[in-house]
């Protein structure tokens, strides 16, 4: 089987600085946005990248947040046994798999 071709430094990077915010990693990749801007990869491309990644974390954090709000309004016994994860489920969105970010960049 031949080996598949390694991803370009510059799209690691991205992934990387992108899933680093989107995860409130303390780092705030440095090294990503050094390397991005190393490989000539324009500011505005990297300003996108950013915007799409904290876009997400904060829908998911919003999207969790209600769904905890709701559950703690449901009841007030706990149904979950003490150090059992809780099960909360997020509403899926009927019409779009998500938002644009405020900026108008498309998240999917």
């Amino acid at each position: 089987m031949a080996e598949q071709p390694q991803l370009h430094s510059s799209i690691v990077a991205m992934v990387s600085l992108a899933a680093g915010i989107a995860a409130k990693h303390p780092d705030m990749g440095p090294c990503q946005l050094d390397r991005l801007r190393k490989a000539g990869v324009p500011q505005h491309q990297i300003d996108a990248v950013i915007e799409i990644a904290r876009h997400l974390r904060d829908e998911a954090a919003q999207k969790f947040d209600a769904a905890f709000d709701e559950c703690a309004k449901a009841s007030v016994e706990p149904k979950v046994p003490k150090g059992a994860p809780l099960d909360i489920k997020v509403n899926e969105v009927d019409d779009a798999c998500c938002m644009p970010t405020p900026g108008g960049q498309s998240c999917c």
